[in-house]
Formats: structure tokens, sequence, C-alpha cells
């Protein structure tokens, strides 16, 4: 499956992709509809699919115009019915959706949002996780809880450690400035920071990152590590107490 990154507004991405083995074509979170247009007129393709893992505005905003020019069927979840305008389709839970020839199965993921899902391709090790899981980060908690951010980043870190991993928004820079701060004795994660500072250098993004460089070095899938809770002073401590004083630390740093 080709997948092509849109970057929009200030920080956003839209994914744009294409299942080779039919003409369905789909769009995840288009916060606004120009830049898609623009990669549409490019790529030739014609949309079929609209993927809202949210209802925030920066990630549903292009829904209307691009409905009313394609005729898109939109996907989005049933928590979020009545705050995402003309959905057509709603999943829940470890529902199973088909789109072309691929499989998605999507997973309830709130906490920054209480209605987030996040939509997984199997068979292309592709996961789309909207603002739940960030690189080197996770979503503010807008709507959730500590311990339903923390269950819903527990579903996504099981999940294969070559699964490529396209969030929301380009965050990385900045995430990885505080996960060296909170820990500084982790090799991969100095050596990450720096790969990721010449490529911000470079104008380039840093998506897509995986799961299994995810779960080597992102303090938010890392609550339940004995070292990281020591080096906050939690030695022994719950992992949803961790995960909150991690998150509270990023959300003033």
């Amino acid at each position: 499956m080709d997948i092509q990154l849109i970057p929009t507004l200030s920080d956003n991405y839209v994914y744009l992709f294409k299942d080779p083995q039919s003409d369905a074509v789909g769009i995840v979170d288009p916060g606004e509809p120009g830049p898609v247009l623009a990669a549409l007129d490019r790529t030739g393709w014609r949309p079929t699919h609209i993927f809202n893992t949210h209802h925030h505005a920066d990630h549903i905003g292009g829904n209307g115009v691009l409905k009313q020019r394609f005729g898109c069927t939109i996907i989005g979840p049933a928590a979020d019915r009545g705050r995402i305008p003309e959905l057509d389709v709603v999943v829940a839970d470890e529902d199973t959706y088909h789109f072309g020839s691929h499989e998605v199965r999507v997973f309830e993921t709130p906490g920054h949002t209480s209605g987030h899902v996040a939509f997984w391709f199997p068979d292309a090790s592709a996961l789309f996780s909207g603002d739940t899981l960030f690189a080197l980060g996770c979503g503010r908690l807008f709507e959730g809880t500590p311990a339903q951010m923390w269950t819903s980043l527990l579903k996504l870190r099981e999940l294969p450690a070559d699964t490529r991993v396209y969030c929301g928004h380009e965050y990385t820079l900045s995430n990885a400035r505080f996960a060296v701060s909170i820990d500084p004795g982790n090799p991969a994660l100095k050596e990450r920071a720096a790969d990721i500072a010449v490529l911000r250098d470079a104008g380039k993004p840093t998506i897509p990152t995986t799961l299994g460089v995810e779960r080597a070095t992102n303090p938010f899938l890392r609550a339940d590590d004995p070292g990281l809770a020591a080096e906050l002073g939690l030695s022994g401590a719950d992992p949803v107490e961790v995960f909150t004083e991690i998150r509270r630390r990023k959300d003033h740093f």
C-alpha cells in the first residue's frame, strides 16, 4: 500500500494511500482540503474513503469539501457520531472494516478525546494512531483520564514491532527533548534524538516511526519500566501513577 504524507496547517499530517489491487483510495484525518486536493491532482488518484480518528477540527476540517467533490465514504468512531458531520460508517473497538483488499482493525483509544479510535492495517504493517500515540509522545488529555490513555497505549504497544506508526502531528523534536530530560541514561533514545534533530534541521519529517522503536524510546509507552519509574522517583509505583507523572511533566515542559 502506497502511503503518502501530506503536511497541513502548522504541524498536522494527513495521510493519502491507495490499494494497488483496487481503486480504493483512503485519506486519514483531512484537517483542510487544499493540500489534499493538491496531492490528488499530483497523483491522479480519486479518493473513495475518509478515515477520521477523532472529532477535532484539525482532523475533520476537509471532510465536507472532499465528500461533496468525490462522494467519499466517511468512517469514524461511533462515540463521535454527533461530533463528526456526515459520518457514513461508525466503528468501535475490535471492529473490522474492509478497504479494497485490505482488512482494517479498529481500536478504541480514549484519552486525548473520549471517542478516539486508531486504525490498523495488518497486512500493510501500518497504524494510523491520530493523536493517541506520537513519535516519542502521546496526546494531551483533553477529555480522558491518565488511566484511559495508558490502557489505550497498551493496546497499541502490543502490535508487531515492525508496525509503522503514522500519527497526527510533527511533534517529534520537542518530544525528544522532553524524553531525554526524564530518561537521560537511555542510549537508544540519545541516538534517536540526535537523528531527529538532523531530520528536522533538513526540514524532513520524522514520521513514520515503528512500534519497535517506540517501545525502546517513548517514555509514555514505558510507564511500567522499573528503570524509568526509578528515574522519576517512583520506584514500585503503579504504572498509571508513573504515566500520570510523565504526562504532567510533559504538559509543563
